[in-house]
């Protein structure tokens, strides 16, 4: 009788542990997954650069000297460290609040409208990740003065 019964079930799935050297690099990431990843990153890098960020602002908005060492900081750069370094650290802090505050807006946007479908997580994560690239290339081109 046990017989019967075993074998008309269906045969139970065969979970295994993963190696993180072998068959991470194999696997594809849904974009939502991607964006999701990117989020938590850029609220990394926010906060952890976030004395960076306040002496920007302090300096720059202190006095016209302090602006005027401001920005000589990010054409000359201080001592051994070049301008185009800080230019890079403000940029990363530019795509870090830009893909941040995307990745937020896609999140209320679904938490309000419960809109929590395969589909919609698919085509919001490309806009989310494709908006985030394409407002941080124009801002990387200010920055970079090639316009």
């Amino acid at each position: 009788m046990t017989d019967l019964v075993s074998s008309a079930r269906p045969k139970r799935p065969e979970f295994r542990n993963i190696n993180a050297l072998t068959d991470l690099p194999h696997y594809k990431l849904p974009p939502a997954g991607i964006v999701s990843i990117l989020h938590r990153i850029s609220g990394a890098i926010l906060f952890l650069l976030m004395p960076f960020i306040i002496w920007m602002f302090d300096t720059s908005v202190s006095s016209e000297y302090s602006y005027a060492r401001f920005t000589h900081v990010f054409s000359a750069g201080i001592g051994v460290v070049p301008g185009w370094l800080f230019k890079l650290v403000a940029l990363a802090i530019i795509w870090a609040y830009l893909h941040h505050f995307i990745a937020g807006l896609r999140h209320l946007w679904m938490d309000i409208n419960h809109a929590v479908s395969k589909e919609f997580g698919h085509s919001s994560a490309l806009v989310t990740l494709a908006l985030g690239t394409l407002l941080t290339l124009a801002l990387a081109a200010k920055l970079f003065g090639l316009y």
